[in-house]
């Protein structure tokens, strides 16, 4: 096994493990038992890849052949469920097993899109599709709607993943480029996360329609309609 190929699987042990986490601790918070923490943890650790692999024609898709993969991600997700309590204490811990696994699986994507000769384009959009597919799935299952769709930043870096990848890729080859995207990624997202930038970014858009809001609602008042 080449070294690209052994991050690979490194880094997909590593983000179904994060992304079931995720999964199992939305589940828990949900109030969902135990094999709802299971399917809905081993669903968002898988989807993004399986999504992955029909868009680039690779049937049937690896994280259903490959039976490792679907095991773990049981495992994790069945772990984090019944260690939630103690785990809960920890400040966002959900965002940041999501940002560990937003990463890895950046990377991954877009490695295993330009090994089957997609174009830039392609790189980047199947880096984002295994990024943030799962945390779609994930959200959808557990009725909320999907982070991606709710906040610029999380989609964004989704997408950099792509765009660092092929930078490195470009300059240093794909061993850099796999290692680089993931850990940029990661640390992206942490500092987000620690810093309240999406939050931030939710609250400037409200602020923005609150004012619009009070400047149409002047303008009414000083306006009043004669009956």
């Amino acid at each position: 096994m080449g070294f690209v190929n052994l991050l690979i699987n490194i880094f997909n042990y590593i983000g179904i493990i994060a992304f079931a986490a995720s999964g199992a601790f939305k589940a828990y918070e949900k109030d969902l038992d135990i094999l709802g923490g299971i399917v809905l943890g081993s669903s968002v650790a898988l989807a993004g890849g399986i999504i992955r692999d029909v868009l680039i024609g690779i049937f049937p898709p690896t994280n259903i052949v490959y039976l490792p993969y679907p095991v773990t991600a049981i495992i994790a997700s069945l772990m984090a469920y019944v260690f939630y309590p103690l785990i809960a204490k920890y400040r966002n811990a959900l965002m940041y097993a999501d940002a560990i696994g937003l990463g890895t699986f950046s990377a991954v994507g877009a490695e295993i899109a330009a090994e089957h000769g997609l174009n830039v384009l392609g790189v980047i959009l199947m880096a984002a599709v295994t990024a943030a597919g799962g945390g779609v799935v994930r959200d959808i299952l557990a009725g909320d709607i999907p982070t991606i769709f709710k906040r610029d930043i999380y989609a964004t870096v989704a997408m950099l993943g792509g765009i660092v990848y092929l930078g490195f890729r470009f300059l240093l080859g794909s061993e850099t480029a796999v290692l680089a995207t993931a850990i940029i990624i990661v640390i992206t997202r942490f500092i987000i996360i620690m810093r309240g930038l999406d939050r931030a970014y939710v609250t400037i858009r409200l602020s923005i329609h609150n004012s619009s809001e009070n400047t149409r609602s002047a303008g009414h008042n000083a306006n009043p309609q004669s009956h």
